[in-house]
């Protein structure tokens, strides 16, 4: 292992520059006063007044809520803060000499206003859509009278493809313009969450959670520091304000059971408590379309509507922490501990002929974390934010039945020991570590510098009861990922602009089997180690050329390297590929927003975004030999480009509907495969299996005081449409296979008793359409839920 590793290096020469930079320009410590404006429901307020009673003092919150305030002298004041459509709030605080004290407001709606006058001012959702980059944003609290998971809220948002190869727990896949898998980095408050085991991913993590969902396209702030080449999706966690506690349950089709308990505790000393409690069950046996042979005598049976019948999943997980806010040594200090597990039966290979009755998979997540955050940090202006975690989970893969299984559910035994793939009962660890280190340097009004650094470890280590002396076990699976990050943004008057240069490091070891003497079962193996490193770069540009109508340009050279299941595999259903190159893109975003407000309460958002990817080793997916795993591969040279289109329409909150649709156009730029020199055959086709049109509609009317006060009933759609793909390359064989056009219709009802209960009924897939996301793996059809949710207060 090199004794110094280039990105750290990056980040610390950086850190030296702005710390150098905040100290020609630093001040003597005035007394202020500083804190964040929320609404009732938590979400920042932009724009809200604040000001000294009796003094010609005052300032505005910023895009995030939060303000500052300078006091010409220390003592006790009176601050008065208003916001149209709000009830004006006062609080008496005192100050002592060359102090900073801290003072949230949470603002409640003004009935007056709500009635008569139009609400003005910028949400924290449209100041997100507002940033330079191409961004949309889900406002997760919308949803929150769902069974959605986070990962299909995702599914609603222009560009976005959800993929999954069947129901609850089953392995999911995001597309964001094209671009796939772990070429789109996840995070929590802006925390990476690469390797967070099978017991905590997308799909079984309720919406609740969160408060909005952010979802940037193709070029990414260099505050989320990541190797992302086509995009990242930040999910903001709800604000810890108040004290609050509520719980839901839902029960649905094929035995489906969700629960989520949320619980927050603030005192008046800055100490605060917070548990997120959720879990997940279903049989998910649902219904597919197979062909099917009796095992015994061989007689076939095609196109029969079968049952899945070793498909259970289930999972349960907790997030505890424990801290303090608002302190001189801390913004935010707090611990955190995640603990979960899960259980899934394997039913299907890659495809659905493979078919399995006993091999399971059990996973479980054991991770400690600390959060710092800190204003005014060493210097005036000067943010600080460390986050670390250190996961000790583990996973293990059991195949222990050696049975041959066919769709009826019938089974042929065979006497001696094996499984139904591998014969195993491998468990092991992956021990992942992340370390992310934020400044954020403001230099004045309009001038900003952000630096990050990332740092991420990864070592597999496992062993089988079954198999104790395979070498295969001690094999080093290493790797050691850094990217560092600089960021300049400046922001005079109507325009936004952001540059940023970003290092990316991998260091890899592994080893390779090799036969030493050429005699049949002889298997040695030597230790390998590469290593890479490059430089990345961007821009961000958006200017208002009215109040309403913002145009957007951005570009980034971004840089992707392979992931560790990508390498090393999951042992599930992808195999892993060593010799997997680092992928890079040149990314183009142009956009435009407009915002339209007419008749006071009636308001039009009209989104639209042209993008064009040009990617070299690009990573995609394909069969193995015998089709039944999957392995990643480099493509040399793939071109994407697209159109996505939005348009949403509100009125007070009573009416919200949008639609939005995506074209993109995926190809084969690679003339000439590996050591050919004959122009492929496949050049300049579509890149199969993915995608290429889709859309969705969604609407939602509610009713206000239908039996009495506070008495809601809310009734919504949401449709999805995805137009008909190959699955193999157009342009190879006379049976090219295809997934047809698919349309999707949810319906919901949603009943709310004076803002504490809520009744959720839910019915997906109306028309019970046969739907397909990969190769040939059916999803359920028609279901129906039920949920109940109880806010105690």
């Amino acid at each position: 292992m090199k004794k110094d590793i280039p990105g750290i290096r990056f980040f610390v020469l950086c850190t030296l520059l702005v710390l150098i930079c905040g100290s020609l320009s630093a001040q003597v410590q005035k007394t202020t006063i500083s804190g964040t404006v929320y609404d009732v429901q938590g979400s920042a307020i932009i724009g809200a007044t604040i000001k000294v009673q009796n003094q010609n003092t005052g300032t505005t919150s910023d895009v995030k809520g939060q303000y500052s305030l300078e006091l010409p002298q220390p003592g006790t004041v009176v601050l008065e803060i208003s916001y149209l459509g709000y009830e004006v709030q006062q609080k008496k605080i005192q100050v002592g000499s060359g102090q900073t004290a801290k003072l949230d407001f949470t603002l409640k709606e003004s009935a007056y206003a709500l009635d008569g006058i139009t609400i003005s001012g910028k949400t924290a959702l449209r100041s997100v859509k507002e940033k330079a980059f191409n961004v949309q944003v889900v406002d997760a609290l919308q949803l929150h009278n769902t069974t959605l998971d986070i990962g299909h809220a995702l599914d609603r948002i222009s560009g976005v493809r959800v993929r999954e190869n069947g129901g609850v727990g089953s392995q999911m896949n995001v597309s964001l313009n094209g671009f796939r898998g772990k070429q789109v980095r996840f995070f929590i408050d802006g925390i990476p969450m690469d390797n967070f085991g099978s017991s905590f991913q997308l799909n079984n993590i309720p919406i609740n959670l969160a408060q909005r969902i952010e979802v940037y396209k193709g070029v990414v702030p260099v505050g989320l520091g990541a190797d992302a080449l086509g995009g990242a999706v930040n999910i903001i966690t709800r604000p810890q304000t108040q004290n609050s506690l509520e719980a839901s349950y839902s029960y649905g089709s094929f035995n489906t059971h969700r629960f989520n308990i949320y619980a927050l505790f603030t005192g008046e000393n800055g100490f605060f408590a917070k548990i997120n409690a959720f879990a997940n069950y279903s049989d998910n046996n649902y219904k597919v379309e197979v062909d099917a042979a009796d095992i015994n005598t061989g007689a076939y049976y095609p196109k029969q509507n079968l049952e899945r019948f070793h498909n259970t999943y289930h999972n349960e997980s907790i997030i505890a922490s424990v801290g303090v806010r608002d302190k001189w040594f801390a913004d935010e200090l707090a611990l955190e501990w995640t603990a979960g597990q899960n259980y899934k039966e394997i039913q299907t290979g890659a495809r659905i002929v493979s078919v399995f009755g006993g091999w399971h998979r059990r996973g479980n997540i054991l991770m400690p974390a600390i959060t710092y955050r800190k204003k005014n940090f060493i210097l005036e202006n000067l943010d600080f934010r460390l986050n670390g975690h250190y996961n000790l989970g583990s996973e293990q893969n059991i195949d222990t039945l050696h049975r041959r299984y066919n769709w009826f559910g019938q089974y042929k035994e065979y006497p001696n020991a094996g499984g139904e793939r591998s014969y195993s009962t491998y468990k092991y660890g992956n021990n992942n570590g992340l370390v992310v280190a934020n400044l954020n340097y403001k230099l004045n009004e309009t001038h900003s510098v952000a630096l990050s650094n990332t740092t991420n470890t990864f070592n597999r280590k496992g062993s089988d009861a079954l198999d104790p002396n395979n070498e295969i076990y001690e094999q080093p699976r290493i790797t050691l990922k850094n990217i560092s990050g600089l960021g300049y943004q400046f922001s005079p008057g109507p325009w936004n602009s952001s540059l940023f240069i970003k290092n990316y490091y991998q260091q890899n070891k592994f080893a390779q089997s090799y036969n030493p003497s050429g005699n049949y079962g002889d298997v040695a193996y030597r230790n390998n180690t590469n290593d890479f490193n490059s430089v990345g770069y961007g821009v961000a540009v958006s200017r208002f050329f009215t109040e309403n109508l913002q145009v957007k340009a951005s570009f980034e050279k971004s840089y992707r390297m392979p992931e560790t299941g990508e390498l090393f595999g999951d042992l599930i259903n992808l195999r892993g590929n060593t010799d997997l190159q680092p992928e890079q893109s040149f990314n183009y975003n142009l956009g435009a927003s407009y915002w339209w407000t007419f008749r006071d309460h009636h308001n039009i958002n009209f989104n639209t975004n042209v993008f064009y990817r040009d990617a070299m080793d690009f990573i995609r997916p394909r069969l193995d030999k015998n089709q039944t795993m999957q392995i990643m591969e480099n493509l040399g040279s793939v071109i994407n480009k697209g159109l996505e289109a939005e348009i949403r329409y509100h009125h007070l909150q009573n009416i919200r509907m949008g639609v939005n649709i995506t074209y993109q156009d995926l190809r084969n730029n690679t003339r000439y495969e590996q050591g050919q020199t004959i122009q492929s055959a496949v050049y300049k086709d579509r890149i199969p299996n993915m995608p290429f049109l889709y859309g969705n509609a969604d609407a939602t009317y509610t009713f206000h005081d239908i039996w009495r006060k506070d008495h809601q009933l809310s009734i919504g759609y949401n449709g999805l449409y995805v137009h008909a793909f190959y699955l193999y390359w157009p342009s190879r064989g006379s049976d090219k296979l295809s997934i047809p056009s698919q349309i999707s219709h949810d319906l919901n009802v949603t009943f709310t008793f004076a803002n504490k209960m809520q009744w959720i009924l839910e019915c997906k897939n109306l028309l019970d359409k046969k739907r397909f996301d990969n190769f040939s793996l059916q999803k359920p059809g028609r279901s129906f839920s039920a949920k109940i949710k109880y806010t105690f207060y």
